[in-house]
């Protein structure tokens, strides 16, 4: 069994972005596919043999989870088809018109059958666990981001403390990062039982700076803080960034006035999370090299260096992000698909969303875009081999 090369570090990070997440599994099984045959493992091979840590919010956790206890892409694929409608109930109606919209039990069974019940303790003992996983969500009650991560160095995850973050069941931190406001209920988490100074309240990461996780995740891989302090480089360190869909909704006819404030109410937090993901992204491509990743803006382009820079930067990076505009769309060959549809709450898109996920990754190309990461001849022959968690 060939495997990879263990004195490197591999990223994956992953966005929120409901059943939109659909595109970015595409987009995944497209680099599981160019990565089975140089891994030695045929049909046994999983991208959790070949990332060492995940991250993920809101639907991103979901898939990291997934990912990261073993799934394959079309397993988890075939999981959305099956399980999309029921993730979307419809809640009680005077829960729809005073508090959210849709019902947060069904998810929490299904996610409890997909994951399994056990802690992120358990998981990493008994070796579920296959490689790092980090779950953004935000704590209501402190009013703060909280990632919690399954790295068994870090401060809060001493197994010794009452309080040690694996301690929760993997499912019930998923969920918590899933709760969209004004779309699900939060999720309470007691993390010492039956004491309420360590009984908090949850919901979606995707309300704080890290929707799109990939720097957080570079600085918690990396920083000395977090007891990883995995080396960086060009080398040594590759991070992949992955989306649900890129659009903006300019206005070309806005008022001076502006606009009223049920609009604003409605519109605001999706520009700034807009905004906060693509300032992330480009805080990513001026530490790391883009190998690969859209324009940006006219000023900026892609941030790809034409030629080697003069220094090397801190880890080779990529953002795949569909444009799924109407522009976008149309681009793709894809212009009968109705850009106005594609919601992170409509189940029924998701058959388009395949579409626009497999046409997106035609652009994937990871031994090229990440040669210096995979399996050299004189290791394909030697066999190199990998195995377990690496700290």
């Amino acid at each position: 069994m060939v495997m990879f090369n263990s004195d490197q570090k591999r990223l994956l990070a992953l966005d929120g972005g409901g059943i939109m997440g659909v595109m970015s599994l595409c987009l995944l099984k497209r680099m599981e596919d160019q990565l089975r045959p140089l891994s030695g493992m045929g049909d046994a091979f999983r991208l959790c043999y070949f990332f060492d840590y995940f991250a993920g919010t809101s639907t991103g956790a979901i898939i990291a989870a997934g990912l990261a206890i073993g799934k394959s892409c079309s397993e988890l694929i075939d999981f959305y088809r099956r399980s999309g409608a029921a993730m979307f109930q419809p809640a009680p109606l005077w829960r729809r018109l005073l508090y959210y919209s849709f019902a947060a039990d069904p998810l929490r069974e299904m996610l409890r059958k997909e994951i399994g019940a056990g802690s992120l303790l358990d998981m990493h003992a008994n070796g579920t666990l296959k490689s790092l996983l980090l779950i953004v969500t935000r704590n209501v009650t402190t009013d703060s981001p909280w990632p919690i991560s399954s790295n068994p160095l870090a401060r809060f995850n001493d197994a010794e403390r009452a309080d040690c973050n694996m301690k929760i069941p993997l499912w019930k931190l998923v969920r918590a990062s899933t709760a969209a406001p004004t779309f699900f209920e939060p999720e309470q988490i007691e993390f010492v039982t039956g004491d309420p100074r360590y009984t908090f309240i949850f919901e979606d990461g995707g309300v704080t700076p890290y929707n799109n996780p990939a720097l957080l995740l570079y600085r918690m891989a990396t920083s000395p803080e977090y007891r990883l302090a995995w080396p960086a480089g060009e080398d040594r360190l590759m991070l992949i960034s992955v989306g649900t869909g890129s659009v903006f909704h300019p206005l070309p006819k806005a008022k001076l006035f502006g606009q009223s404030l049920l609009t604003n109410a409605r519109t605001i937090p999706g520009t700034l999370m807009t905004s906060i993901s693509v300032e992330n992204d480009i805080t990513c491509r001026t530490l790391g090299r883009c190998v690969y990743g859209g324009e940006l803006d006219i000023e900026l382009g892609t941030l790809i260096p034409v030629e080697a820079a003069p220094s090397p930067r801190q880890f080779l990076y990529a953002r795949y992000n569909p444009d799924v505009s109407e522009h976008g769309l149309a681009a793709m060959g894809l212009a009968t698909i109705k850009a106005e549809t594609l919601r992170m709450d409509n189940v029924a898109a998701i058959p388009d969303l395949i579409r626009i996920g497999e046409k997106s990754a035609e652009l994937v190309d990871l031994p090229a875009q990440f040669a210096a990461f995979l399996p050299t001849a004189s290791r394909l022959q030697t066999g190199e081999r990998r195995g377990g968690i690496r700290h």
